[in-house]
């Protein structure tokens, strides 16, 4: 049996969602207005259709309008580009999400920052991502937000910690390390993030009281990386050759060694949706209260 404690991230978003729609109800009962969130998904790739229905199941239970919005795989920058445009200017839409990966003739980059950055509801847009790094976060990458909150909730403390990031995307691993940086709950910490250039990365990665792991390599980090009693949070999701699942971490090897883990599945990925809606919430009561009607 393994020593750690098993972080129950589906049960933690099932708490936050339920949360959400009693707020969200109480909110639509004052305003007339349900937060609408709109997702754009370029054809049918497998992987990206399940996420996209997951996304729209849990924006229906809170309580959200979902607007969904199918291209053809084969759709041109332009014509894409131009969706975008009408969904900033949609009053009833205040979340947009497109679907990654696009197809590889599209540039993501260039959809992303046509995004309103009040309502990028993955978080990504320049002007978020600066807000962010100045200390005054707007809308935040929902899947480093979604790891502070776990690390809040199930009372694990970050102030003064040190904390290993491993892996530097400008999805997870940077504003992950903005955010344990940042002051107050949930932050304060000291923190080094390891990536493909760093040396020596077992032994960085020994020095954290927690780690929290973004490499997008399948079972990289082995228990022998892990201080003992470090807390591990696994952010990677994998399929390996018999259909299971795994994370960036060895987790029968970690979980002998760390005192809490995420598991994969059910660690990180409920909390990324979890934080979707409430990026969307916050956006809603944002542009409302801009242009009451």
């Amino acid at each position: 049996m393994p020593n750690a404690r098993i972080l129950d991230g589906k049960a933690l978003a099932n708490r936050l969602q339920a949360e959400l729609a009693q707020e969200v109800q109480a909110w639509s009962a004052v305003t007339g207005v349900k937060p609408g969130l709109a997702v754009v998904l370029v054809g049918a790739e497998p992987a990206s259709m399940v996420y996209v229905r997951n996304k729209r199941k849990a924006a229906h239970s809170a309580g959200f309008e979902d607007h969904l919005i199918e291209m053809p795989s084969d759709i041109s920058q332009q014509a894409l580009v131009d969706e975008v445009e009408k969904l900033n200017a949609n009053p009833a839409v205040h979340g947009i999400l497109v679907q990654l990966p696009l197809p590889k003739h599209l540039d993501s980059e260039q959809i992303l920052r046509r995004i309103r950055p009040e309502k990028d509801a993955d978080g990504f847009h320049p002007v978020n991502m600066g807000l962010l790094a100045l200390g005054t976060p707007k809308l935040v990458p929902c899947t480093p937000l979604g790891v502070k909150e776990l690390l809040i909730r199930e009372s694990i403390p970050t102030k003064g910690k040190r904390v290993v990031v491993v892996g530097r995307s400008n999805i997870v691993g940077k504003p992950m390390a903005l955010l344990l940086m940042a002051k107050g709950e949930g932050g304060d910490a000291t923190v080094t993030i390891v990536h493909t250039a760093s040396e020596d990365m077992p032994g960085l990665c020994r020095e954290a009281d927690i780690l929290v792991v973004a490499a997008g390599q399948p079972e990289m980090v082995k228990g022998s990386w892990i201080k003992p009693g470090a807390v591990v949070i696994d952010v990677g999701i994998h399929r390996r050759a018999d259909g299971s699942l795994c994370g960036d971490v060895d987790f029968a090897e970690a979980s002998e060694v760390a005192s809490a883990i995420t598991p994969v599945p059910g660690g990180v990925g409920p909390l990324t949706i979890a934080m979707l809606l409430r990026n969307t919430f916050e956006a809603a009561k944002s542009l409302v209260s801009s242009n009451p009607s």
